[in-house]
């Protein structure tokens, strides 16, 4: 009885003591470290935009005067060969008329002219009403040429002017357009450009010739392309500064949508992953460095990230401490920190 009694008092001693040997040592984490290295990432800006034509190959067609539309060869979208018929039109009544005048009136300042010079051979007419003769013949024919090229003579068929696609359709056959509507637009496909839109003070660090990295929306196609131009003006309609980015060679079809990454330069700080960057009660971003075995948080600067790693800068940063990677959510100033040995060596 005596003996169990004294076994029983020396297990309970036992475990006081391991109870209060725990409860003496401060708590600890386990934690993976890694080196806190300097270097540069690309700063670069992220925009959206569409494919559509350079100012240089966009060609927009209209009625050279009041014409009725006889036929439309094209459809909107369609790819069209140089030479191709694209639209048939026809002189209008009131155009046709002109055009009837302006033939009439050179027929009568011919007439004249050979009328004044059988006056002025038998000394009736005098070098001066020939001149003035002949002036209004000359002008009677650049009226009833310049009509003629408009096609007030009779059916003009319109062909392409070069390879292109037919992004706008505005008329239908039988209808009657005024001079100068617009009837077709075209576009180069050989001059596409991504177009895309920047906040004014982003567009202040865009330049020409600055690299971008053009990926495809819904196909994931990745393509290299430089800024081909930085407009110096606001878009009114979107209050962005439109930038065109070249496209290689390729087909690609206007109204395609991509981003677009453009580098503008370089930022210079410590490299780290993106899971060591924490966020605090404020939304203040900080990190955990390790001094000696002990956790160090430091506020911190994010100045630029790629992919899933990031550009940080801040006054309390040390190099020669290393960055807390797993475990660092749960880390306070000043707790005690566990590394296996391996990780703990190539830490420091």
């Amino acid at each position: 009885m005596n003996s169990r009694l004294i076994a029983c008092v020396m297990c309970l001693a036992a475990a006081i003591t391991q109870g209060t040997r725990a409860h003496a040592e401060p708590p600890s984490v386990a934690v993976q470290l890694t080196r806190l290295t300097a270097g540069s990432l690309a700063r670069s800006i992220v925009a959206y935009g569409r494919v559509r034509a350079a100012a240089s190959g966009r060609r927009t067609v209209m009625a050279p005067a009041s014409v009725d539309v006889a036929a439309v060869y094209v459809r909107r979208g369609e790819e069209v060969a140089k030479g191709a018929r694209l639209i048939e039109l026809l002189p209008s009544p009131r155009t046709a008329a002109a055009y009837a005048r302006a033939r009439s009136a050179l027929a009568l300042a011919e007439e004249l002219v050979a009328r004044t010079q059988k006056l002025l051979a038998q000394h009736l007419g005098t070098a001066q009403q020939l001149a003035d003769a002949r002036k209004s013949a000359v002008d009677a024919h650049a009226n009833l040429s310049a009509l003629r090229a408009l096609g007030a003579g009779g059916p003009n068929v319109v062909r392409a002017p070069f390879d292109a696609i037919v992004t706008g359709l505005s008329t239908t056959p039988g209808a009657i357009v005024a001079e100068g509507a617009t009837l077709l637009e075209l576009v180069r496909p050989s001059r596409l450009v991504l177009e895309v839109g920047l906040q004014p003070d982003q567009a202040a660090a865009v330049h020409r010739g600055d690299p971008a990295r053009i990926t495809f929306i819904g196909v994931r196609r990745t393509l290299s392309g430089r800024v081909t131009l930085r407009a110096a003006v606001v878009d009114a309609a979107s209050g962005l500064v439109p930038v065109e980015i070249g496209l290689p060679g390729g087909r690609f079809l206007p109204g395609e949508a991509a981003e677009v990454r453009i580098e503008t330069g370089e930022v210079r700080g410590y490299i780290v992953p993106h899971a060591a960057i924490l966020v605090d009660g404020r939304g203040e971003p900080y990190v955990v460095q390790a001094a000696g075995l002990k956790a160090r948080k430091v506020p911190v600067k994010i100045l630029a990230a790629q992919g899933d790693r990031d550009v940080i800068a801040g006054s309390g940063l040390d190099a020669s401490q290393a960055l807390v990677l797993s475990g660092n959510y749960q880390l306070d100033d000043g707790m005690n920190l566990r590394v296996p040995r391996r990780a703990e060596q190539g830490g420091r």
